[in-house]
């Protein structure tokens, strides 16, 4: 995916000009002719810098660089004049702006400094069509699937749109969910998360709203809720499909109105918060099945981030094993050729979540240095591989065994987790990183 930079100039001629210099750089280009449209562009396409014309009809450049300020739009802005004069230029440089050229403007300093503003390598990034992302070191995306859902997130990031992150079950929701916050303004707040699935329906409200002093029996002090812990920064609601319905209506009118209530209290509460929710749950499927609220959905769904399974970004399986190798605490150890083509092989119905489980297991099992496949679970070592041989019929096509089906796995991989537990759901759910309630949706979904 190009970077996308927005052109915003009312002179239509000097639009298509820096238009082409900017495509022929490897640029993607989006375009508008004045600051309500700068606003409009950089709320509805997220680009990656703004290229700002200083004096235009309806709303001039300071104005647009006061009002994203204003409305916490944060995007590397280069202003553009044919006016220069020192005063502006401060005020220029105050406002936010990262930059400020003459016109007519030179080309090939305008595209370096598009370059310095995104941190562009322009001999590698832009040469595969990518703009930088940044990743912590905690985070493994080298897969082509990995690193497009995390370029996703980073269009996000310096907004304050909500976003709904997606994915199975042990995807890395949450990672993904702190990485946008750690890349927004709101990166110096709290991140504040908060597992629909893991509390009892009765203290879900509660959590998030916070209550008084006598509200309810046990109630002996006044709490404040997720809402106002989160201020000034992210709250993380978490499975966000397993919320109750009744609780819905109260979700969305917070969404729509930015104020809380606190339980056994009357008076609204403003609330400085940016929204992200996560589920594993098809919401669409949800809301036929009127156990999600049709409205709600619409209300966080405004950018949706997909993360993808585990078996579909399979290049960074053995990066992610050597990585979790070091959560275990058992030394320097390695896998064997053998015991990395299991890890291939195998389809993770739990994703990440379950390899780093079966990898620190591993490494506890191994006895030596060298960890075989002796030492992997047995899920490992006799699931259904996730490729057919090189010589197969089909030319690489999926096997079809008598459990092709991540139905079938995932079933096998819960039996096999009740059966190593003697049937206690709460160490089941551990062992396979779900939560209990989430083990308990999955046991009644497939009958079991």
């Amino acid at each position: 995916m190009k970077p996308l930079v927005a052109v915003v100039d009312d002179d239509a001629a000097q639009r298509g000009l820096l238009r082409r210099a900017l495509e022929e750089a490897g640029y993607a280009v989006v375009e508008g002719e004045n600051g309500r449209e700068a606003l409009e562009v950089v709320r509805s396409f997220v680009p990656a810098a703004l290229i700002l014309d200083v004096r235009m009809p309806v709303m001039d450049g300071l104005e647009t660089l006061r009002q994203l300020a204003k409305q916490r739009l944060t995007v590397p802005v280069i202003l553009l004049t044919a006016f220069i004069d020192v005063r502006d230029a401060v005020a220029a440089i105050k406002a936010g702006a990262r930059d400020y050229l003459e016109k007519p403007v030179d080309l090939d300093e305008l595209v370096t400094v598009v370059d310095e503003a995104l941190g562009m390598d322009r001999t590698t990034a832009l040469a595969n069509g990518e703009a930088p992302l940044g990743l912590p070191s905690g985070i493994v995306a080298e897969s082509p699937a990995a690193r497009a859902a995390f370029r996703e997130a980073l269009r996000a990031a310096p907004t304050e749109v909500i976003v709904l992150v997606t994915g199975e079950s042990g995807t890395g929701k949450e990672i993904a969910a702190r990485f946008i916050h750690d890349n927004s303004p709101r990166r110096a707040g709290p991140f504040v998360a908060l597992n629909c699935a893991a509390l009892p329906e009765n203290l879900i409200e509660s959590e998030l709203f916070g209550y008084e002093r006598g509200a309810f029996t046990g109630a002996t002090e006044m709490r404040r809720g997720r809402f106002e812990e989160a201020s000034g920064g992210t709250l993380f609601l978490d499975e966000i499909g397993e919320m109750p319905v009744a609780l819905q209506p109260k979700l969305l009118r917070v969404l729509e109105e930015r104020t809380i209530r606190r339980i056994g209290v009357g008076r609204e509460i403003p609330i400085d918060v940016r929204i992200l929710s996560a589920t594993n749950r098809d919401l669409k499927e949800a809301v036929g099945e009127k156990c999600f609220r049709e409205d709600l959905l619409y209300r966080l769904n405004v950018f949706a981030v997909h993360l993808p399974t585990l078996r579909e970004r399979r290049d960074d399986i053995l990066l992610l094993a050597d990585r979790f190798l070091g959560d275990a605490g058992t030394g320097a150890k390695r896998f064997s050729p053998a015991a990395q083509r299991l890890l291939l092989d195998y389809r993770w119905p739990g994703n990440v979540r379950e390899l780093r489980n079966a990898v620190i297991r591993s490494a506890i099992m191994a006895r030596g240095t060298v960890i075989m496949p002796e030492d992997l679970p047995e899920t490992l070592r006799y699931g259904v591989s996730n490729t057919a041989p090189e010589d197969d019929d089909q030319g690489g096509a999926m096997k079809q065994t008598d459990a092709t089906s991540l139905e079938e796995i995932q079933k096998r991989a819960i039996h096999d987790a009740l059966r190593r537990t003697s049937g206690n759901k709460t160490r089941a759910a551990e062992l396979l990183g779900i939560s209990r309630r989430n083990l308990i949706y999955k046991l009644r979904s497939y009958g079991l």
